[in-house]
């Protein structure tokens, strides 16, 4: 193990009142393990950054989406899609206060426009009861709530084209559509976002891509997102939301996170999906892939060689990184104490050095094995994608050199 001698500069306190220099000990370097890989995400479907470089290929958006879901057809969807938005923590729903905002009672089915007052700057419902809730406005000059209906079920704000919505944090976030409060579990209620397909793809699409890409790129990210959505609205018919606002479904930034370029490419593919036998697909994609898609267990997830993904021009940051980590986390990861070798035994063979690592093995110095998947790995260690190798370290005493190749 390599020592780096630090030297500093102490005071020690003589019984004279002196001070001199005195050298520190010796402080160790900890060791670390370098790793090498390619793509970032799961690579199942369409590379993002590969549909950018198909796109400065000349490549239209068919030609992507049939690049990257072999065998799924064009299908049309329409209709609304219900987000959680995962920020809002508060009790209830709290918005800002504007002309033409409206309460509707969802159990009654009433709909009513709320009153107007100089001084009610902030509307809310919040629970009330076992399963009720109540409408409060805020008054910003005696700073005091002042209840104004209670409703037997559930409620939400609609009207406005774009309502403010106020987070736990006190900052604003803007939403298109409805703002619904739902009762999913525990005293708090959640906030759930309702409008239109195509509405809410304006609020994803810039999250998801680049709006500086090329239109053929934005409008594949379109048909990607809005195909996924579809696929999740036909499985959450017994939940109150189809979609969450963050990576674990697809990201929404709602009405803030909107773009001109963006927009034009949702409205120039507008309700168009991809279907496999007429159903829609799971249209799954991801940063890069690295140079190959990654298989699935259906049909239209394959697993092939992706040119596009580190196309000239490109500038695609994840095609290719290196990452360092503690060693002690690495050998933490496989708990067989110092490690005496790391190897990986087998790739899946489609790509550049073999492929993404499908078994890696650790051996420590007490002998004791173990092994594990390459996307096992990746999660403990917090790696962009399965697709890596491990650096020989010069005078190191962990064998890392061989990386054999089993299919």
């Amino acid at each position: 193990m390599k020592r780096a001698v630090l030297i500093v500069l102490v005071a020690a306190t003589l019984p004279t009142g002196l001070a001199v220099a005195r050298e520190a000990d010796p402080a160790e370097t900890q060791a670390t393990t370098t790793i090498s890989g390619r793509g970032f995400g799961h690579g199942r479907g369409m590379s993002q950054y590969g549909a950018q470089g198909a796109a400065i290929a000349g490549k239209s958006v068919k030609q992507i989406l049939d690049f990257y879901y072999p065998g799924t057809a064009v299908g049309k969807a329409t209709g609304n899609v219900r987000i959680r938005l995962t920020a809002d923590t508060t009790d209830g729903v709290r918005v800002v206060a504007t002309d033409n905002l409206k309460v509707r009672d969802l159990k009654a089915g009433k709909l009513y426009t709320l009153p107007k007052a100089s001084t009610r700057n902030q509307w809310s419902i919040d629970p009330s009861g076992d399963s009720g809730t109540k409408v409060s406005s805020f008054d910003s000059k005696k700073r005091v709530w002042t209840l104004w209906r209670t409703m037997k079920g559930m409620a939400q704000f609609e009207g406005p084209a774009v309502t403010a919505l106020i987070l736990p944090s006190g900052s604003q976030a803007r939403y298109r559509g409805i703002l619904r409060a739902i009762d999913t579990s525990g005293p708090h209620l959640d906030t759930v976002n309702v409008l239109s397909l195509e509405t809410y793809l304006r609020g994803v699409v810039p999250r998801e891509a680049l709006y500086t890409w090329r239109p053929a790129a934005l409008q594949a990210q379109a048909v990607a997102a809005r195909t996924y959505a579809v696929y999740h609205r036909r499985r959450s018919t017994e939940r109150a939301y189809d979609l969450c606002d963050t990576i674990l479904c697809q990201v929404y930034g709602g009405y803030n996170s909107e773009e001109s370029s963006t927009n034009a490419a949702i409205a120039a593919t507008a309700g168009q999906i991809r279907l496999y036998k007429s159903v829609p697909i799971i249209a799954e994609f991801s940063s890069s892939n690295g140079g190959a898609t990654t298989p699935g267990d259906l049909a239209y997830q394959v697993q092939k060689v992706d040119t596009w993904d580190a196309y000239p021009g490109n500038r695609n940051p994840n095609a290719s990184w290196t990452v360092t980590r503690p060693t002690s986390q690495v050998q933490a990861a496989f708990g067989v104490g110092v490690l005496r070798s790391l190897k990986v035994t087998a790739r899946t063979g489609v790509g550049p050095g073999g492929g993404r690592v499908l078994r890696v093995e650790a051996v420590g110095v007490n002998g004791q094995k173990k092994a594990m998947t390459g996307d096992q790995l990746r999660s403990r260690l917090r790696l962009r994608s399965a697709w890596f190798s491990f650096v020989p370290a010069p005078a190191s005493a962990l064998d890392i050199s061989s990386d054999q190749e089993t299919r």
